[in-house]
């Protein structure tokens, strides 16, 4: 049977997994339409293609990389922040209880 702290665990994975897809899903988008207002054109679809600049697809993927790398990082660690505040919290008011 599982403890405590291996449900706990479990949780935490289930909140990061569906923050890390949000967030995934929510940067693109950001990130699309920052470099469409930028540049005036709309995201390379695909990289290969002969009629995107190797420029504009090495460019589109640096700033997609990043971008996508900074949120995640933003998001797990104020996410991880609060969860394990709550779990103080939630631990605090039981130990107060008994």
């Amino acid at each position: 049977m599982a403890d405590k702290s291996e449900k706990q665990d479990m949780a935490w994975r289930a909140i990061g997994g569906l923050l890390g897809l949000i967030t995934a899903w929510s940067a693109k988008k950001v990130i699309g339409f920052a470099w469409e207002k930028s540049t005036g054109k709309k995201p390379p679809a695909d990289s290969e293609s002969p009629d995107i600049s190797l420029g504009e697809a090495i460019g589109y993927a640096v700033v997609m990389g990043v971008g996508m790398q900074v949120a995640q990082i933003v998001v797990a660690r104020s996410a991880r922040k609060r969860y394990d505040a709550w779990k103080s919290l939630k631990g605090a008011a039981k130990d107060a209880t008994t």
